[in-house]
Order: structure tokens, then C-alpha cells, then sequence
């Protein structure tokens, strides 16, 4: 029988290279909170985080932080953007090992933070086969979306990626395909 089960912690990124992942992340968030959701877009890739720099927001505190210092999960250092409902959890300071913030205990509860104080909370991770870091965290939350770029992301990357999320038992709602040609648009009837 079908279950519903309503989806508020999304992951998000790309196979095996980063093929745009963050704009397309900054993007889903933004139509969330212009939508009326309040949203929290988390830079959770802590290898190379590009989210402050699309938001033009400069941080030294952001999830990294939170995991040393007990006393921000009463306040998170939530930055709001230019949009109306949607905040920035900036990467914080990039650790040594990524992997080890992204597994910590408290990970679990910093996810329950931010998910009572906003509708959705979106994470922008590092691609799938270049770090263990998405996987740890697609375990944590309700769903997880691939964005794929035409013409660019590998079709066995594709295939690799979906093995490594089904054995964790991650949860793949979808993909997000970016940079679809226009012309094959018209076919349809629309430009």
C-alpha cells in the first residue's frame, strides 16, 4: 500500500562532477520561498561550497560551526538572502576531513533545528562519487535529488551514482536535468 510521507530535508547534488549543482540548488530554493515556504538552503558542501559566493554573503560561521559550538544550535548563524523566505546556512570553516562533520552525532540534531524553523531545508553537497559526504547525508534526510547537465554528466556516472545511493538506502526522488537543449522544446509547441 502507498504511503505518504511529507518530504521537508532534501539533498542535493551532482554524480561525479559538480555540473552546475549549486545554481540549480540556489534555483529549487528560491521557487520554494517565492512559492511562500520558508527555506533554508544549506551550503553543506564543505569541499568546495559555493553557495556564499552565488549569494555574493561572506561568513566565517555556518555548519561546520554548529557541530563545535553547542551553543549556535540554540541560534543558528542563518544569513537571510535577497528572497523573501529563504535563508543561508553558510559551509562555516572548511574542516580537514568533511566527512567527519557531515557524521557527527550532532549532525541529527542540527538537521531538527533547522527543520522547525523553516518548511524546507535544501543541502547542497558535494557530488556523489567524489566523496562518501552526499551519502552521509542522504541517510539523515527525506529525500535526495541528482541534477544532471545535459550533454555533460556521464550516463555510467549516472548509473555508479544511483548504486552508491541504493545501497545506503538513500531515498532518490529524482533527477534535475540542467541545460536541456530549447530547440527540442518546440516539438511541443512551446519556446
Amino acid at each position: 500500500m502507498f504511503t505518504y510521507q511529507a518530504l521537508h530535508t532534501l539533498v542535493m547534488t551532482a554524480c561525479a562532477n559538480a555540473d552546475d549543482k549549486s545554481i540549480a540548488i540556489a534555483n529549487l530554493a528560491v521557487t520554494f520561498a517565492q512559492a511562500g515556504q520558508k527555506t533554508i538552503l544549506v551550503d553543506a558542501d564543505l569541499r568546495r561550497p559555493t553557495q556564499q559566493s552565488i549569494w555574493n554573503i561572506d561568513s566565517k560561521t555556518g555548519l561546520s560551526t554548529m557541530i563545535t559550538d553547542s551553543a549556535l544550535m540554540a541560534n543558528p548563524p542563518l544569513i537571510q538572502t535577497s528572497v523573501e523566505n529563504l535563508s543561508l546556512l553558510p559551509s562555516g570553516d572548511l574542516p580537514s576531513v568533511p566527512a567527519d562533520v557531515l557524521s557527527h552525532q550532532r549532525m541529527n540534531e542540527i538537521i531538527g533545528v533547522l527543520k522547525a524553523r523553516a518548511d524546507y531545508v535544501i543541502f547542497d553537497a558535494p557530488p556523489v562519487l567524489a566523496a562518501s559526504d552526499a551519502l552521509l547525508l542522504g541517510v539523515k534526510t527525506d529525500g535526495f535529488l541528482l541534477v544532471i547537465r545535459a550533454g555533460s554528466t556521464r550516463r555510467d556516472h549516472v548509473i555508479q551514482a544511483k548504486e552508491a545511493l541504493d545501497r545506503v538506502k538513500v531515498n532518490l526522488l529524482g533527477t534535475i536535468l540542467t541545460n536541456a537543449p530549447r530547440e527540442r522544446n518546440k516539438q511541443y509547441g512551446h519556446t
